[in-house]
């Protein structure tokens, strides 16, 4: 199921033999392969020709591979650099992760099937990279043309009242595509948020239902689920991944910051000062110990202490506020043993009608399941997506007899083992 991934690999190495042999391989794998035999030379072909990714030796006269790919970041920094070394010394290889910001080494002599791995992750982080900005790049184009739709609204309500429904219509559409795209740009750079808003905002949904909030009220908690996160779009790729037990001092500080920023994010946008307002509470304690305004009991807004309940469910199972990953079990016992601490009492109790099935408008529950249980027309709940962090298959997709083969297939060839959520009725789990 691996997409093919192309690009132009850059091979830097004073050994004729050594570029002969990274030639031969990379031209299998359908790379455009360029060689240079020595740093200065790769600085030349990097002057006059883009490059994907440069795989240089350590080891070079004139200039060794990290005076190389220091100079090489400077001229180029969105290039892929990898290390390539036939002595595996620590305060070389430190080096050249600080000076050139390499994103592997290897050590001479390689294995094919390691380099070749190395390299295509390598290429696909850029792209994912690229998809980032361009996200960001839209999502202010979006944001702007949202901005000058809802200034012009209230002149259309009274000079077109007759297209003011299919017009409100497209607006809306557009308003859902802002938001979720928004709330994909965090997922993007966090190894393990894949899906995490989405999953937020579906609970946080189901629980104001089984409170029996209206629909008004329920939307905006859906849509400030759907952003929760916005405010940590200024994190670094290694806080994202960070655990929040491990954090403390000027990291704890900037963690706890995150709701506020979220809210300024957003005020801007009429539509989502609601949202806005929930965002910046969902991190305050029923008990009043929460950030950053420390409110207590019910003056917290009703829509964030469900999104604070949501949130951290689904954050426990993911292994943000845990050392480890825990089970839904284990994650729902730490949340009701939080009732009337960190949690509302009853949001805790609609919680747990809704996740323990006893609701019967919640006829189908999220299941992991191996590959060898998974059946046609079970549908995904969550991305399936490698440790390396690539998307095998997005969720809500309804699986079919070759997409099930097609995964048993990666598993046996990366030696790696899925647990795919899918959704099955109560009574057949």
């Amino acid at each position: 199921m691996q997409a093919n991934v192309t690009g132009v690999v850059l091979c830097v190495d004073d050994e004729p033999h050594i570029l002969s042999a990274l030639r031969r391989l990379f031209r299998t794998q359908g790379y455009e392969v360029v060689s240079a035999d020595s740093g200065r030379a790769g600085l030349e072909v990097l002057a006059s020709r883009q490059v994907d990714l440069i795989i240089s030796d350590m080891r070079m006269p004139e200039m060794d591979g990290v005076a190389f790919l220091e100079q090489a970041r400077q001229h180029t920094p969105d290039t892929m650099r990898v290390l390539l070394t036939g002595h595996a010394d620590v305060s070389q290889i430190l080096d050249a992760v600080n000076r050139g910001e390499i994103y592997r080494y290897i050590t001479k002599p390689w294995d094919d099937h390691e380099m070749t791995l190395v390299v295509r992750h390598a290429l696909e982080r850029q792209n994912l990279e690229r998809d980032r900005r361009r996200l960001e790049a839209l999502s202010v184009q979006q944001n702007e043309q949202l901005r000058e739709l809802n200034q012009s609204l209230e002149a259309k309500v009274a000079s077109r009242t007759a297209e003011l429904v299919g017009s409100n219509d497209k607006l809306k559409r557009n308003f859902l595509t802002s938001i979720q795209v928004f709330s994909s740009l965090i997922e993007l750079r966090g190894e393990n948020l894949a899906g995490h808003s989405r999953r937020v905002a579906d609970l946080a949904r189901r629980i104001a239902l089984r409170m029996g909030l209206d629909a008004r009220e329920t939307q905006q908690i859906f849509i400030a689920g759907l952003l929760h996160n916005i405010g940590k779009i200024g994190f670094s790729d290694s806080m994202l991944d960070l655990p929040v037990p491990r954090m403390n001092g000027e990291l704890l500080g900037l963690y706890r910051s995150y709701p506020a920023r979220g809210e300024q994010l957003l005020m801007p946008l009429e539509d989502l000062r609601d949202a806005a307002t929930l965002v910046r509470a969902h991190q305050e304690r029923f008990d009043g110990e929460g950030f950053p305004d420390r409110l207590a009991g019910l003056d917290i807004p009703i829509g964030a202490r469900i999104l604070a309940l949501a949130s951290d469910y689904d954050n426990l199972q993911i292994g943000t506020l845990s050392e480890r990953q825990l089970r839904p079990d284990q994650a729902a016992k730490i949340v009701i043993e939080s009732s009337g601490k960190r949690y509302d009492p009853a949001v805790v109790a609609a919680f747990g009608e809704v996740t323990t099935g006893k609701n019967p408008v919640e006829a189908l529950r999220d299941t992991g399941l191996p590959v060898a249980k998974l059946k046609p027309g079970m549908r995904t709940t969550r991305d399936l997506v490698t440790k390396e962090g690539s998307l095998l298959l997005s969720a809500d997709h309804v699986l079919t007899e070759r997409m099930i083969r097609q995964i048993g297939d990666f598993e046996r060839t990366s030696g790696s083992t899925f647990l795919v959520y899918v959704k099955l009725k109560a009574e057949a789990a």
